[in-house]
């Protein structure tokens, strides 16, 4: 289990990502807009900025699966509950967290939850 001073360097980097993530996720939101707003000559034009607008969405509706699940490690800390496995009960590894720190899962569990999949 994570003593009081990792957690608190695990929240930090929880709310870094988080305040990095809302940016990209806002930048990507502008470059769709501005491409949509684009003006195509030809169909290349067009392909071009379809692709380049399908894109910017792919990476920002992976963002927000990410900015959800730190949001919700967030929540788990001021809970209490943060750094325990939600399947088996038992502290995730200090170094898995560091590697994700808004792991829901130990390595164990983490390894059953995606062969469910």
């Amino acid at each position: 289990m994570a003593n009081k001073k990792q957690l608190e360097e695990l929240r930090e980097v929880l709310i870094e990502r988080k305040e990095t993530i809302t940016n990209s996720i806002n930048d990507s939101r502008n470059s769709i807009d501005s491409l949509k707003n684009s003006e195509c000559n030809d169909e290349f034009d067009y392909a071009e900025v379809s692709s380049d607008s399908f894109k910017e969405g792919i990476i920002a509706n992976q963002q927000i699966k990410e900015l959800a699940e730190i949001e919700d490690a967030i929540k788990r800390m001021d809970k209490g509950t943060y750094g325990t496995c939600e399947m088996c009960d038992e502290s995730i590894a200090i170094g898995r967290l560091r590697a994700k720190p808004f792991a829901k899962y130990c390595t164990p569990c983490r390894e059953i939850y995606e062969a469910q999949k």
